[in-house]
């Protein structure tokens, strides 16, 4: 029975994917920070911010299997703020949670990582694409983070473990609940984009409407783990006007942005 450890075990993406592959039999071990009522797959509550959680967690997991056959990445946080606004604090927590958070994991756990082993990193539809207003430190970490799956990707090759990166668009999770809250307190609050700011929660929740159960990530997560040769790339619900818009040259989409939001 194959050992898979899964990040953010307690988030929609994260705990429908634990269910799911243990489902399939897999042996699941999960993290997260939340609490957990008792799961039928083996759960630890980590601060994935905390070096020392993370290490106890490895040691937790070394105790009772001798490898993982993957690591699945679905640890991270959603953040709409302005980039002249938000805190300092803010701004190293998003990237603490969405790019650290997985550096860490990665380093702690890779003596159970074996030749065959796999590394599927969670990352998002907007990670390859130019950046938008206001989604900018979300966008950021993201783009952070698919660079450094592509850089991981490379290292781990050389010891026959396979790096895979999953862009979903948007998923129907508590995420995306915390990520409209997130909005209103921006167009709240903001002090230099009310109108903006505004025009651009509109927005959001039109794209965000198309949403996807998360259930189909997780299904996606396990058809990356079953294949002989995974993809280095599974997209999912991408919208299709953010992509036609990053078609576009850089300076085109910053005039188009203005317009439509000043």
């Amino acid at each position: 029975m194959a050992a898979v450890l899964v990040t953010g075990a307690a988030g929609g993406m994260g705990r429908a994917t634990c269910k799911y592959l243990h489902d399939l039999g897999y042996r699941v071990f999960g993290l997260d920070i939340a609490a957990q009522e008792d799961t039928p797959w083996n759960y630890i509550r980590t601060d994935l911010t905390d070096s020392a959680q993370v290490e106890a967690a490895y040691q937790a997991v070394a105790a009772q299997t001798e490898q993982l056959y993957a690591i699945v990445h679905m640890a991270g946080i959603y953040e709409l703020n302005s980039l002249v606004e938000m805190t300092e604090q803010e701004f190293a927590r998003v990237f603490e949670i969405n790019l650290m958070a997985c550096f860490r994991v990665n380093r702690s756990f890779l003596p159970l990582l074996k030749q065959g082993s796999r590394v599927l990193i969670t990352t998002s539809e907007l990670a390859p694409l130019d950046p938008l207003p206001f989604t900018g430190i979300y966008g950021i970490s993201k783009t952070a983070l698919e660079r450094y799956a592509d850089s991981l990707r490379m290292e781990l090759q050389l010891l026959g473990i396979r790096v895979s990166v999953l862009r979903p668009g948007a998923v129907k999770t508590g995420l995306l609940s915390v990520s409209t809250r997130r909005l209103e307190d921006f167009v709240a609050n903001t002090e230099h984009y009310a109108c903006n700011a505004e025009r651009f929660r509109r927005i959001v929740d039109r794209v965000e409407a198309k949403n996807i159960p998360p259930e189909k990530i997780a299904a996606l997560v396990a058809k990356a783990l079953k294949a002989r040769r995974p993809r280095l790339c599974y997209n999912i619900n991408r919208n299709p006007l953010l992509r036609l818009l990053n078609l576009l040259p850089l300076r085109t989409q910053v005039w188009i942005i203005g317009k439509i939001l000043k």
